[in-house]
This record gives C-alpha cells, structure tokens and sequence, in this order.
C-alpha cells in the first residue's frame, strides 16, 4: 500500500470497501469474463514466477502465460522478483497481480518499443506492480501503453520512466487508479513531443483517487482528453520536479469533479502560470458543470510567485468552490 506523508495525505481519501466506482469498475470486468470461460491450456517448462490463478499452471515467462489466457479470461500471480521481460496482450481479460503487492517490478524491458505490458485485449487489472526505468527511442517508453479495453490499475508504482501509463483513444472505455504512485516521470526532450506521469487519451471516462505524483521531469503530471473525469483525493507535489508543467491538463475540455486534492507548485518549472489547465488544445467536450471543490493548492516554502488555480480556454460553466489557496494565487482566469 502507497503510504503518503501527513502534510500530503489528500484529505478525503475514501477506503477501498467503500469506493462505488471501484466496485463498478470490478463488476464491468467481471461481466465481461462471464462471457468468456477460464483457459486450460498446458503448462510450459520453465521456472513457476507467473501462475494462472484459475487453472495454477506456472509459465516461465510473462508472455507465454498471457498467450495461455488467449481470448479467455485469468489472473496472473507473480511471484517476488525484479523481471526483465514485457508482455502484449492482445485480447480477453488478464489481472496481472503481484503475488505480494509490492515485490515485483518490472525494470528496463519494453515490447515493441512502447511498455513492460502493451495492452490491446477486452480488459485489464494491474495490481501492486512497480514499473521503473522504460525508456524507448521516440521518448514514450511507459510502464503500461493503453492501447483498446478497460483498465484497473491499484496499489502500483511508475518511477523513473519517460511516462507512466500511456493510452490511445477509445471513447467507449473506461479506466480507473486507485492508491498508486507516479514519481521522476515525464520528459520534452524528444521529436515525439513531451511525455507526461500519466498520459490518457480521448477515454470516456477516467477516474484517479488517492494516488500521489511527484518529482515530476518535464510535461505535466496528470494530461487527459477523457469526456469526463474523477480525480480527487490525490496529492500533486511538484517541491523536487524539474521543467515540468501543469499539475492537471484536461486539453479537449471535461466534466465530472476535481476535489480534495492537495497541490504544492515548485520552483523549477517550464511553465507556472497554471496549476490546472482546461481546454488548452482542440475542445472536444463540454466542460459545462465541471466541479473542481475542496482542493488545497500552495506553493514551495519559501517561494513567492503568482499563478493562476484554473486557467480556461473553454468559457464553460465551472463551478469553483471550497478551494483553499495560498497568497499569489488567482482562483480562475479566462483565458
């Protein structure tokens, strides 16, 4: 479990038993699996660090127990260990679990020069996985690239990587963080453009709780064109990040609800005019009752600068209220 300092601990964490959305998000999953049956295919040689829960064949390597799920459905244990190894899925729905969340990471390894997991099946779930140092050429290398289906993603870690999680568009699907960490992520120095902690893609819906971002190196932590977007109760501390941009971009424009969440603006930044930014690039939805409430933003010790809490290129009706600003910081400006 991601434990957060206290002075960063987002106010309003809401516990796993009692998250609806989690729970929607486990049930649309789950339906999907009921149409598909468990896998019974063989077991290959090799040592036993990826287990089909269902069937408790062990594989050799994360590949083959992926191709052993095929279109079905499985749960995946992975044993202790550091691995060198990606996987691709391209159909059915696989959890991927560290048999003990926290001892497993997977380091330095990419399939097809995207991230450790590339993604295209009916469904995922990552839990308690760590994915560190994924660095590719066109500077998109990310723990896991989102390329079609739901996503879950728990009690993980992304460190030290171009991005952390990287999506395509898919306007139907949905994807949702829960208690994890994205920390040294982000870069502008490639041709393909800047890469962000977590990156996401015109998704319909998209909800982060109670996860922390932090030392932040170019882009911005949080960058989504999702319809409509969650994001509470998380902690953006930028105190060490380098050359990096705004906390929150929700480029096309959003609804849904920014709340309790906690900001610390640092010194070092490409840009600081803006700690959330809405509608900055092509607007593709409304932001019409967008609330963004009950959030506490601030800036390093010891810093005096003025920005702005919500910049806004959209015009739309947003509803600011209960935000907690430090002195220097504009509540909202039309832009």
């Amino acid at each position: 479990m991601v434990q957060l300092p206290a002075y960063a601990r987002p106010r309003l964490a809401l516990r796993l038993a009692n998250s609806l959305d989690w729970v929607c998000m486990v049930l649309i999953l789950g339906l999907a699996a009921l149409l598909l049956p468990v896998t019974s295919a063989k077991a290959q040689s090799g040592s036993a660090s990826f287990t089909i829960k269902e069937s408790g064949r062990a594989y050799g390597t994360l590949q083959a127990a992926v191709n052993a799920i095929g279109d079905q459905r499985g749960t995946i244990e992975i044993a202790p260990g550091t691995y060198r190894e990606c996987a691709v899925q391209t159909a059915g729905v696989v959890i991927y679990a560290a048999r003990e969340a926290g001892t497993v990471t997977f380091d330095r390894t990419t399939c097809e020069g995207k991230a450790a997991l590339v993604l295209r099946g009916l469904g995922a779930e990552i839990r308690g996985i760590t994915f560190t140092n994924m660095n590719v050429r066109d500077g998109n290398g990310a723990g896991i690239r989102l390329e079609k289906g739901a996503l879950n993603v728990a009690y993980s870690r992304f460190m030290n990587s171009q991005q952390g999680i990287l999506t395509a568009n898919d306007p139907n699907g949905r994807i949702y963080i829960m208690r994890s960490t994205f920390t040294g992520l982000g870069t502008c120095e490639n041709s393909a453009g800047c890469a962000h902690s977590l990156y996401i893609g015109n998704y319909g819906e998209l909800t982060v709780r109670d996860s922390r971002f932090e030392r932040g190196r170019g882009g911005h932590y949080l960058k989504a064109r999702a319809a409509n977007v969650v994001i509470e109760n998380n902690s953006f501390d930028d105190a060490q990040g380098s050359e990096t941009n705004y906390m929150i971009d929700l480029p096309a424009g959003s609804r849904g609800s920014i709340a309790g969440n906690w900001f610390m603006q640092g010194r070092n930044k490409q840009n600081y005019s803006a700690f959330i930014a809405l509608g900055a690039e092509t607007v593709l939805h409304s932001s019409d009752g967008l609330s963004v409430r009950g959030n506490e933003a601030r800036f390093v010790p010891g810093l005096q600068r003025s920005s702005v809490f919500l910049a806004d290129w959209t015009g739309s009706s947003v509803a600011l209220s209960g935000n907690t600003l430090a002195r220097g910081l504009t509540d909202y400006e039309r832009r």
